[in-house]
């Protein structure tokens, strides 16, 4: 276990612990004043742990892990439940590829649905995932108990990617070796979930005695023992299957269509699929904690996990260094530096071209928020975390699907 420690105590006086890997990275006044919202609630702690892609997020700070005794705070999970990461090795090489991957660009986006919204068309075998895996019988008994809740999308759009920042992509690694990675979620209905828990915590506080301070109304909470503590607990749990059973259903699509139009191959052992948003419970220091990890990965000593760069330059398929102070937890991405709307009004479409053109990807004006210079430098973010986890390959992406 890795007992080297580069952070920096971020709190308030009075308040719990702050610890951030911000070292050479930026960090927001506002993301600050968040994380130190956070670190004054009272069923928090020991302390917060901030990873080098934070940024200012809904309620709770993008890029933290947020530990609680006897609570949890359904907006720091978030509405994108169960967000995170899949990627697997093939033992395709770069020679292997075509000169143009725009054809292939095409035949993912035709096999993957893409974008918000429903899909009419339902990638094979989507009914009999939702039986086999019992999400669907799942569901329905959250349902039962919480009629607001929509369920009407979880057919149509598992498989799909979604829209924002998720992706599919094809990368190569330091030997050349063809990576297929993406980055997914609980699509509409997870959203629904998380959504419809927020606003049922926010209800709660008109009938809570506090006996302090909530500075943010996003931070509502449901308390170990409540009936809503244990239905959310429950739908959280089914969010995040649903999440990871979205990336692997994309997975298969996305190589299926690899096999129409490339040479024969194999998938080598080195696989990944990860979460970066979600909660669960875990021992740390002899304590057992709800662990909420908004934007971060876990990194337990040894554990594989995925830090993705933004479109045009690199990622990594790291491993766990299994760092107490962080809850054996690293960054999830680069992070935001800049909010969609003013990447949008400051990045051009030239910059954008500039900078993904040794990417086969979109070059219009509907992923301007999503070009790189709206992200952090990733080797700032990998410098500053070099006690969270080490790196195992450095991936360069040559292809890039975005809804």
């Amino acid at each position: 276990m890795s007992t080297e420690t580069s952070y920096q105590l971020l709190h308030a006086e009075g308040a719990k612990p702050i610890k951030g890997w911000v070292d050479g990275v930026p960090l927001e006044a506002q993301a600050h004043a968040q994380l130190r919202n956070i670190a004054a609630l009272p069923f928090v702690g020991p302390w917060v742990a901030v990873m080098p892609d934070v940024h200012l997020g809904k309620g709770a700070t993008v890029g933290s892990v947020v530990p609680t005794r006897g609570a949890i705070i359904p907006a720091a999970v978030g509405v994108d439940i169960g967000c995170g990461m899949a990627a697997v090795r093939t033992t395709l090489r770069a020679t292997d590829l075509p000169d143009s991957l725009a054809q292939l660009r095409s035949s993912i986006e035709r096999g993957v649905p893409v974008g918000s919204g429903e899909h009419r068309r339902i990638p094979d075998g989507i009914g009999t995932r939702l039986v086999q895996s019992g999400l669907a019988q799942r569901l329905e008994l959250i349902k039962a108990k919480h009629r607001r809740i929509r369920t009407d999308k979880m057919e149509q759009q598992l498989g799909t990617l979604g829209g924002g920042n998720h992706f599919i992509e094809l990368c190569l690694d330091e030997e050349e070796r063809v990576w297929v990675m993406l980055h997914s979620g609980s699509r509409g209905t997870g959203n629904l979930i998380g959504t419809y828990f927020i606003e049922r915590a926010r209800e709660q506080l008109a009938h809570r005695v506090l006996g302090f301070h909530l500075p943010d109304r996003d931070l509502a909470f449901f308390m170990e023992g409540e009936p809503l503590f244990d239905d959310y607990v429950e739908a959280v749990s089914w969010a995040q299957d649903y999440a990871r059973h979205n990336r692997e259903a994309m997975m298969a699509r996305v190589l299926n269509e690899l096999r129409h139009r490339l040479p024969k191959f194999q998938l080598d052992k080195q696989a990944v699929n990860c979460h970066h948003n979600y909660v669960q419970r875990e021992t740390h220091f002899g304590e057992s904690l709800l662990v909420t990890r908004k934007g971060a990965v876990s990194a337990r000593e040894g554990e594989l996990g995925i830090i993705p760069g933004s479109m045009g330059t690199k990622s990594y398929i790291v491993r766990g260094k299994g760092n107490a102070d962080s809850f054996h937890s690293c960054s999830h991405g680069a992070g935001r530096v800049m909010s969609r709307g003013m990447a949008k009004q400051s990045i051009t479409l030239a910059q954008h071209r500039a900078a993904t053109a040794h990417v086969e990807c979109r070059k219009d004006s509907g992923v301007l928020d999503e070009s790189p210079a709206a992200y952090k430098s990733i080797d700032a973010v990998m410098a500053a975390q070099t006690d969270l986890v080490e790196v195992v390959h450095t991936l360069r992406q040559v292809l890039c699907v975005k809804g």
